[in-house]
């Protein structure tokens, strides 16, 4: 298929196998169980699928979508041998991701009429949130671009620890104030130093409690408002990071994150650890928001750009 006529980068592709290996062990062995002793695709079989895509947490919407396309195939083919539902199955998951992600693939654009350019990163504690802000900072400084970190998680000492640690370990100066600060005021002051240092880019860190949405509304509302003091239409972007380790749970997060304010962007993070991998499929094709980034390891490097083909290859395992 021309979609996986694009040759990777091979050092990136390689951590990308490697990081989904679970993730593909663990599918490919339900699928063989869900054909064993079939040679044709047929209700039994696509049953059986149903419940593969499902336990691999692609989510149920989005299996439900496969299936019909699968199904429909099959009702124009008449015969299809369960040898090609690989290959077909393949192709629908990519076909799927293109009609979503239209043109999304590429990482965070710092436009130059726009300085600083102000990120929000949200998501529950836990999920890669600090980490992945010292990973876009690094790969923010590479591009030769200035930037500072804003630590208004302030609810947590840890978070504001580890967000030092990456800062130190990067080389980009952070805002901070005491555990226990109001979160807008560290934004305020963030911003307010960003300015004078004439900064490209500010990534600004906030608390990741889910247990009161309406809290977490006006808490991310008012830190919206406070940083318009200094900077007018921030945030210009607002990250969500999502654990795919998690699989269902990273669902639910991303409903509740999305009606407690406006989300632009996801990363999924943690994809190297887990069987779970399938839940970036469901996720891309069930919010109308670009998955941006993935985490497929623990390096500093291993933070990349959502690529629909190059993530459906690996999936797959092509070429292998």
């Amino acid at each position: 298929m021309s979609l996986f006529k694009k040759i990777f980068s091979s050092d990136k592709k390689e951590t990308l196998d490697k990081g989904l290996e679970k993730t593909k062990t663990s599918f490919f062995s339900k699928l063989g169980k869900a054909v064993a002793g079939k040679s044709k695709v047929d209700d039994d079989v696509l049953d059986n699928l149903e419940e593969v895509l499902v336990t691999s947490d692609v989510g149920v919407d989005t299996t439900l979508k496969i299936i019909e396309r699968i199904e429909a195939r099959v009702a124009k083919d008449k015969y299809m041998g369960t040898d090609e539902l690989n290959g077909i199955l393949r192709e629908e998951i990519a076909g799927l991701l293109s009609e979503t992600h239209t043109g999304n693939d590429t990482e965070i654009q710092i436009p130059k009429d726009k300085k600083p350019y102000v990120i929000m990163v949200v998501g529950v504690n836990g999920v890669g949130k600090t980490t992945t802000i010292g990973k876009l900072a690094y790969q923010f400084k590479k591009q030769g671009l200035k930037v500072v970190l804003g630590a208004a998680d302030t609810f947590r000492a840890a978070a504001i620890d580890q967000l030092q640690v990456w800062a130190d370990r990067v080389g980009v100066p952070i805002i901070k104030q005491q555990m226990g600060s109001d979160p807008a005021s560290v934004a305020f002051d963030t911003l307010s130093s960003a300015v004078k240092q004439d900064a490209d880019v500010v990534i600004i860190d906030t608390a990741g409690r889910l247990h009161n949405k309406v809290n977490l509304m006006n808490e991310l509302t008012k830190v919206k408002r406070v940083m318009r003091k200094v900077v007018e239409d921030t945030p210009h972007e607002v990250l969500l990071v999502l654990d795919g380790s998690t699989g269902q749970n990273a669902f639910e997060q991303a409903k509740q994150f999305t009606k407690a304010t406006e989300v632009t962007s996801l990363a999924v993070t943690k994809l190297d650890g887990t069987a779970k991998g399938g839940v970036v499929i469901g996720i891309s094709d069930q919010f109308q928001i670009p998955v941006k980034y993935i985490g497929v390891g623990e390096g500093i490097e291993d933070l990349q750009v959502f690529n629909k083909y190059e993530f459906v290859d690996s999936f797959f395992n092509i070429n292998k």
